[in-house]
């Protein structure tokens, strides 16, 4: 069965299947009162969702209802062994422990029904992954990406998913995720990181391979992937904050991704952090790109000392205390710092997750990062729930699969009205 037959679902029946999904195996119970259903309604909404195959009963985790308590008759006489204390006469014991009613059998899915491959394009690599139904990654492989024209990309990505195929033949969807953004209801890709305008790569994909293809911002993927399986799992509000090539932005209010008309996540080069901050290749002068992200901080140490560095070489020379690494490195903590300030206070997440190659940062220098949270912050204000997470390319590519799952199965959700 394609995965395109579990869809279209209703409303309803998508909230079930998401809670199934995310914290399957989940008994009906659970789900009726987390979605404030009645056990009709919800007899109803899962019946074509098991009957499709994309929920199963669990028999194996089965549960019974907790024994009903209640009362029970004043002994007649001590007990035989006078070392058993005998309750008073007026004493309420509970009745003897009982199953009661059909056990109830709690909804799961079948990961390994069907697989997913997501795809992270950078650059000069194509990482790609394939994952269960659940998004437990069970393959991944990386290639060289020697052009950057669409078409060339999309015969390297069938090629991928060919050998993909082969070892999981129930491969039912692809995800991309890149720097870029999807436009218009022909779904073409705009991204300045590979020189595309207005590229129909979601029709060449689907041509090449005959699976159906999900194309998204990877910051998008990434943050659809930690809100339903990661960090944000359970979250009412919840950001992520990306720093690595670029920086990127995602908010999560009751479990939806926030969407904007052109949906830019790359806002890093106008968010202004420090007027008098520096200019560099890419990003105003003082924004958040020209501060934080990778080959910024490479360029300003560049320009200082007239030596290329890696990014981690520079993280060591800040460490050991070399005097202009330590200071880009310093203000790019601040700047960091402020950001964090500045989404704490406008968004009020419950939690923020820093998250790209560009997270070592806070390690060398996390004193800086926290007196600039402070320094930006009410002195009554919470503290701040800051998690960090180095995140690989294949997790970028993860969260591309996630998404797949999310639209290719459940369908993509309406936007409110």
């Amino acid at each position: 069965m394609p995965a395109a037959s579990w869809a279209p679902l209703s409303p309803a029946e998508r909230a079930v299947a998401i809670e199934v999904l995310t914290h399957g195996p989940v008994s009906r119970s659970e789900i009726a009162r987390k979605l404030n259903l009645s056990a009709g309604s919800l007899t109803r909404l899962t019946k074509p969702l098991i009957e499709s195959g994309l929920l199963v009963e669990d028999p194996a985790a089965a549960s019974f209802p907790l024994p009903v308590q209640g009362p029970g008759p004043a002994p007649a006489a001590a007990p035989a062994f006078p070392a058993v204390k005998v309750p008073p006469p007026d004493a309420r014991i509970p009745a003897p422990t009982t199953r009661q009613g059909r056990p109830s059998q709690p909804l799961d899915i079948v990961a390994d029904s069907r697989f997913f491959a997501g795809f992270k394009i950078t650059e000069d690599t194509v990482y790609g992954v394939v994952t269960t139904l659940k998004s437990d990654v069970v393959a991944a492989r990386a290639l060289p990406l020697p052009t950057r024209e669409p078409a060339d990309v999309a015969g390297l990505l069938h090629a991928m998913t060919m050998d993909f195929a082969a070892d999981f033949p129930r491969l039912a969807g692809i995800g991309v995720g890149l720097g870029g953004y999807v436009v218009g209801p022909d779904r073409t890709v705009t991204s300045p990181f590979l020189g595309w305008d207005g590229v129909p790569f979601v029709d060449l994909l689907e041509q090449r391979t005959d699976l159906p293809v999900v194309v998204e911002n990877d910051v998008a993927a990434l943050v659809e992937s930690e809100a339903w399986f990661g960090a944000g799992r359970g979250l009412d509000r919840f950001v992520v904050l990306t720093i690595g090539a670029g920086v990127g932005y995602g908010l999560v209010i009751g479990g939806q991704l926030v969407r904007s008309g052109d949906d830019i996540r790359g806002i890093g080069r106008r968010w202004i952090v420090n007027p008098n901050g520096p200019l560099t290749p890419d990003g105003d002068r003082g924004s958040a790109t020209a501060l934080l992200s990778i080959p910024s901080i490479r360029h300003q140490v560049a320009a200082a000392t007239g030596r290329n560095h890696t990014y981690d070489e520079i993280l060591t020379l800040a460490a050991a205390g070399d005097p202009m690494a330590t200071r880009v490195i310093d203000e790019a903590a601040r700047a960091l710092g402020t950001v964090v300030a500045q989404i704490a206070n406008f968004a009020m997440p419950q939690k923020i997750l820093l998250a790209g190659e560009g997270v070592g940062l806070v390690e060398v220098a996390n004193p800086a990062i926290n007196e600039a949270i402070t320094a930006n912050r009410h002195p009554l204000a919470e503290p701040v729930a800051l998690e960090t997470k180095i995140s690989d390319f294949n997790d970028w590519a993860r969260g591309a699969a996630v998404l797949a799952i999310k639209i290719l199965v459940l369908g993509r959700p309406k936007p409110p009205q």
